[in-house]
């Protein structure tokens, strides 16, 4: 039997398009994933849907198994059995799993065990995946793994509601970028926000990447 998740309270408040942002997708694409159920809107069901912070390294997992090749409906069968195993509700991020021969395994204190086969495919992503995947997310969500050097983000769900900022102020990321684009703007973060050029800069590479995630389809 597996060893129950405790589920700790959702964390950060985002909208579609701001989750989106984190997890490489357009807010049309998080909005479909939790209307049909492969991420959960855990801060507000209603509409406009909130997502928490955990629902975005849900998302970020989907969309990585997704980029592997892996069908929606083996990811939706995937999640249920996850989810009843580990009796958590961000289950592809805490109910560690794995495959073999076709078959889930799920990890509990004493191994992997066999929950169920899937058929016709296996899943791509690995303990360790998941795991870079929540190291991306800190640093910036999928925008990191596109730019590697990234080095002045962070995400922190207690911090702004999560928003993405300079990492170790409270600048958001975004208006670093806009302030930047604005004649002046450079100076103006320098001395009116305490804000470096490497910083800046990073912010300014981390904005232009996210905003074409929007159009992504």
């Amino acid at each position: 039997m597996t060893e129950t998740v405790r589920e700790l309270p959702p964390r950060g408040h985002y909208l579609a398009h701001e989750a989106g942002r984190l997890a490489g997708v357009s807010g049309q694409t998080v909005g479909q994933w939790a209307r049909r159920g492969y991420i959960r809107s855990s801060q507000s069901e209603t509409t406009p849907r909130v997502y928490s912070y955990q629902d975005v390294a849900e998302a970020m997992v989907v969309h990585e198994l997704r980029e592997r090749g892996v069908d929606y409906a083996v990811i939706k069968k995937t999640i249920k059995t996850l989810r009843r195993a580990s009796g958590n509700g961000w289950p592809l991020t805490h109910g560690a799993f794995g495959t073999a021969h076709g078959t889930v395994v799920v990890k509990d204190s004493g191994g992997y065990v066999d929950i169920g086969r899937i058929v016709g495919h296996g899943l791509a992503v690995t303990e360790e995946d998941v795991q870079r995947i929540a190291s991306d997310l800190q640093r910036g969500g999928w925008a990191a793994r596109e730019l590697p050097r990234l080095a002045h983000i962070e995400v922190d769900p207690d911090r702004l509601s999560g928003r993405p900022v300079i990492r170790g102020t409270r600048v958001p990321a975004e208006l670093a970028a806009e302030l930047a684009a604005r004649p002046g703007g450079r100076e103006e973060l320098r001395e009116g926000y305490d804000v470096s050029d490497p910083q800046i800069d990073d912010a300014i590479a981390w904005w232009r990447v996210v905003q074409a995630y929007e159009q992504a389809a």
